[in-house]
């Protein structure tokens, strides 16, 4: 994996939307927005404008204008250079062919469900269960309506790929559950770790 020179997630969406035209930071997060990018990066106003700066030092962004309407104060207008362009497509081409290894925190608790009693952990992956179960129907939800209002599937592609993640853990959690509540498995943690709680 190649080392960026701004590596925030953030700048891979801003240098996207500055594919299409050249805009002010206000004018980039309200179209991050409408396309549902708030979804899956984790952003502010602030850290919009701190990312706008650093891609305008590394030299994929470049001033184009300011511009000044009577009712808002002066913005500046941003445009992508031939280095951003070429940042945009080589960033995204590396994350959709090389996986990487993340480390969700999911992983952590899971190395450590054994300090548990079964049923505590049986309780509580129920209980996210329920939760995973409730953000399932949310994104299909929000697919549906995106659908019937004519969005073409490749722009909710990140939506079907985090249905499938949240699915995929859906079994797992289910199957787990399972295995929690065999006789042989409580049986085990009540002679290892019982005594300690």
């Amino acid at each position: 994996m190649a080392q960026r020179k701004v590596g925030n997630p953030l700048a891979l969406a801003v240098l996207a939307e500055l594919l299409v035209e050249a805009m002010h930071p206000y004018e980039i997060g309200r179209r991050l927005k409408e396309h549902g990018n708030d979804r899956t990066l984790k952003y502010n106003r602030g850290s919009l404008y701190m990312v706008v700066e650093q891609l305008k030092k590394a030299g994929f962004i470049a001033e184009r204008e300011t511009v000044r309407d009577t009712q808002r104060p002066e913005r500046t207008v941003y445009a992508l250079t031939d280095a951003g362009r070429d940042e945009l497509y080589d960033w995204l081409r590396e994350l959709v062919a090389q996986p990487r290894n993340e480390y969700p925190q999911f992983g952590v608790a899971l190395s450590l469900l054994s300090v548990l009693a079964p049923h505590d952990a049986t309780a509580l992956l129920r209980q996210r269960l329920d939760r995973l179960n409730a953000q399932i129907e949310e994104i299909r939800e929000t697919v549906r309506t995106a659908s019937d209002n004519g969005v073409i599937w490749v722009f909710l592609v990140e939506d079907e790929y985090e249905l499938a993640v949240l699915e995929a853990e859906c079994r797992f959690v289910t199957r787990l559950i399972e295995s929690l509540q065999r006789p042989d498995y409580i049986r085990a943690w009540q002679e290892i770790l019982g005594s300690q709680t």
